[in-house]
């Protein structure tokens, strides 16, 4: 028996089965890489669903986790922690936001932009005023809370009753989006591209129209950068891509270069409707994690990354659009930056599994696009790699037609 088959024998006894796990146990990480306990190297184009955007094991969050974890751990939310303001003052200073509430996951963080948009409308409108517009094929999170407000029933299957207060509408339909706005109404909740839900971009001017929208009926926008915030679409920020500035904003993912950490970002105004006591989390911008993100974020702003993103996402794009002509299973690129989705006309799963054979990560989602979101640190010979490693895949599929 191999060290993989005993730790899989291993787990299936005794973790719970959340997850449709592939066979692969792995042991370390460097940069786009991957290996198993057994000593197979992998290409990671999933990168921890988008978390390692700077790799894994970067040296500089290494470092900063290594002298914090030896400095102080943790200290409750009662006291003032420096890296926490830091890092805080850094979210502010290059996005629209003046506030920012600190958590541990992007679930976390969209809990805590539906309380406030709650609480900001209450103080203002009335109780009546609760409903949340979302989009269909959005993704929102795990928790009772996001999973009402994530537009897949599939999600909320099994977990009725799930909690009133959100309305579904096509993602880019600006009228539908209009005919759903009622007095009852407080906020929309959109993904600027909709990862889960398939790689879907924003139309051209549709930000812009939900946040004109928005504006005329006294209503926040909370955009929900979990998975594209963070540098991943080649903006610091996706909402930059439209100048469209939200009310709310959520970031987790690769925040912290891969330690798990959530936040919420807002204007003053809004952020104001939270008072000591009407939320709060223990471990939220705990110092080891706060210390990783600094410097994370440093990295990211400051080491070229961004524009690597926006080059190498250009180059994967071109590869995968030359693999659409070259084979009909595929139809098309969509995305941005390094978060791309190739959609098939067959199912994905088949070819996630033939490609993690051969030594390349990616993933399937909306059941027919192949979600690639490789580190934004990927290199040209890297992508080069990752594609003679898919091509033969498609080969073998247009040979069996």
């Amino acid at each position: 028996m191999s060290f993989s088959q005993s730790w899989i024998e291993r787990g299936n006894a005794s973790i719970a089965t959340t997850y449709g796990r592939y066979p692969l146990v792995v042991a370390k990480g460097e940069g786009c890489w991957l290996w198993d306990v057994d000593g197979r190297r992998y290409l990671d184009f999933l990168a921890g669903v988008a978390v390692n955007n700077l790799g894994h094991c970067h040296p500089k969050v290494v470092a900063a986790l290594q002298q914090q974890a030896a400095t102080l751990l943790h200290c409750s939310n009662y006291y003032h922690i420096p890296s926490q303001i830091r890092l805080a003052e850094l979210l502010c200073q290059h996005s629209f936001a003046d506030r920012v509430f600190f958590c541990n996951s992007g679930a976390e963080a969209n809990e805590a932009a539906m309380k406030l948009v709650r609480k900001h409308s209450a103080e203002r409108y009335g109780d009546n005023r609760y409903i949340v517009i979302t989009a269909l094929a959005s993704f929102h999170g795990r928790t009772i809370g996001t999973i009402s407000a994530t537009g897949q029933e599939a999600v909320r299957k099994g977990f009725t009753p799930v909690v009133p207060g959100f309305r579904y509408v096509p993602f880019g339909d600006i009228a539908a989006m209009r005919d759903a706005v009622t007095e009852q109404v407080c906020a929309v909740m959109l993904e600027p591209v909709q990862g889960e839900g398939g790689v879907n971009v924003a139309p051209p001017g549709y930000l812009q129209a939900v946040r004109e929208l928005c504006d005329a009926h006294n209503l926040l926008l909370v955009f929900d950068e979990v998975q594209v915030g963070c540098g991943r679409t080649g903006k610091l920020f996706a909402y930059q891509h439209d100048a469209v500035a939200p009310d709310i904003m959520t970031l987790a993912k690769a925040l912290a270069g891969g330690p798990p950490i959530g936040a919420m970002l807002a204007r003053e105004e809004v952020a104001a409707s939270f008072t000591p006591g009407s939320h709060g989390s223990t471990f939220g911008g705990n110092p080891l994690i706060t210390s990783a993100a600094l410097a994370a974020l440093d990295v990211l702003i400051n080491e070229g990354v961004l524009d690597n993103c926006v080059a190498m996402g250009g180059y994967l794009r071109q590869r995968l659009e030359e693999l659409c002509q070259r084979h009909d299973c595929a139809i098309e690129v969509r995305g941005r930056g390094l978060i791309l989705g190739l959609q098939l006309n067959i199912e994905g799963a088949p070819l996630v599994k033939k490609a993690l054979e051969r030594g390349l990560l990616i993933n399937c989602t909306a059941g027919k696009v192949l979600r690639f979101v490789p580190p934004l640190t990927v290199s040209r010979a890297e992508i080069d790699a990752a594609l003679a490693i898919l091509e033969p895949l498609f080969e073998e599929i247009t040979a069996e037609e």
